[in-house]
Order: C-alpha cells, then sequence, then structure tokens
C-alpha cells in the first residue's frame, strides 16, 4: 500500500481532512481558500462565489452547458469564445486536464462557472488540475452559489 500523506482544505461546510497519494498531490489545487467572486447580470442581478483559477474579470455572455464530463472540450472550444460557460453538474475538476483531449491550443472560455471543483485530479493520464489549467492560462473562474434564478424570465 502507498504511504499516505495528509492535508486540510477548506471547502464549502467548513475544514476537513483528506487521505491522498503522492501522486495525487502533484495535481491538487492548492490556493487562497474561499477567495471571493461575484457574478453579476446585465439586469443588475448578482451571484456570490468563491474564485479560483486566474485572478481578475471577465465580461461575456452567460451561457450554459449541461455536460456531466468535457469540461476540457468545453474550455478549448472554439465556439465558446466571448461566453461565460456555467456547468450545471455538480463536480468539475476530478479527472484533471491533459494535451491530448484539448480542442484547440488555448482555452476561449471568458469564464467558467461550476457549483464545486474538486480539489484532486485523480485520473491518470491528468497532466494538471482545472484550477492550475485556469491559472496558466489566465482564464477566471467562479464555483459555488446558486444560479438557478438566472434562467428564469
Amino acid at each position: 500500500m502507498p504511504p499516505h500523506v495528509f492535508r486540510q482544505t477548506l471547502d464549502f461546510d467548513g475544514t476537513v481532512e483528506m487521505p491522498v497519494t503522492p501522486r495525487e498531490t502533484n495535481h491538487m489545487s492548492f490556493g487562497k481558500a474561499k477567495q471571493p467572486a461575484l457574478l453579476a447580470l446585465e439586469d443588475g442581478l448578482t451571484f456570490k462565489g468563491h474564485a479560483f483559477g486566474a485572478e481578475g474579470e471577465s465580461s461575456g455572455e452567460v451561457v450554459f452547458n449541461t455536460g456531466m464530463t468535457g469540461y476540457q472540450e468545453v474550455l478549448t472550444d472554439p465556439s465558446y469564445k466571448g461566453q461565460i460557460v456555467t456547468m450545471t453538474y455538480t463536480e468539475m475538476g476530478n479527472y484533471g486536464l491533459n494535451s491530448a483531449d484539448v480542442e484547440s491550443w488555448q482555452p476561449w472560455v471568458e469564464g467558467f462557472i461550476v457549483r464545486e471543483n474538486s480539489p484532486v485530479a485523480s485520473s491518470w493520464r491528468s497532466e494538471e488540475s482545472l484550477t492550475e489549467y485556469l491559472r496558466h492560462n489566465g482564464s477566471c473562474a467562479r464555483r459555488g452559489g446558486c444560479l438557478a434564478g438566472s434562467t428564469r424570465d
């Protein structure tokens, strides 16, 4: 059995301890815990959440993607240029990203919104975590909060 290391991470409910293997520590999303992020719509409606990925601001059309997987393909699909993509499935980032599955050479989204961002990228094919990828490519992202009201008239 491989040795385990323990680390603490803040999640939405407080502090938890997670056992992880040394291989997984290379793909974990370390960084500022619960840095505030705000999604402000044109009509004045706002949604609070937490930032991950690159620091900064972005603007664009907010769209939804209902896929359970394929977040790497969504990020690098040129058809999403100028858009802030909201993934409706519960958790993204759990299998990380790799250079073999990109649709193009860079992410095209203006922003990326998820309900939860996995702190561990667990696929053997993973080269970096979702957070690391977004940081390296200067893409802003937000996690948490509810966007259900944004689909109503």
